[in-house]
């Protein structure tokens, strides 16, 4: 299932590199981590619990750079299944 195009334009912007966000979108948690270039990476949906972890789905994101360039030709997001479940 794809990303919400919301959620898409969030994710779609630079951060401060090697960092965690968490936030709130759409009526659920979120939280995703940087890469590096400040790229987000890793994300995580779902209900946010005391601990700060996130029961719901994580996804990762796959990218592909022009050659020599931290330019980015095209990106996916793969859902890797459900977490903190139990």
């Amino acid at each position: 299932m794809p990303l919400n195009p919301k959620l898409t334009k969030v994710l779609e912007k630079r951060y401060e590199p090697q960092e965690r966000y968490d936030q709130k979108l759409l009526g659920k948690d979120i939280t995703f981590v940087t890469n590096e270039h400040g790229e987000p990476v890793t994300l995580f949906i779902g209900q946010r619990r005391e601990d700060g972890s996130i029961a719901g789905e994580r996804y990762v994101r796959r990218i592909v750079r022009e050659p020599y360039s931290l330019e980015i030709q095209k990106s996916h997001w793969e859902n890797k299944g459900k977490v903190g479940r139990g």
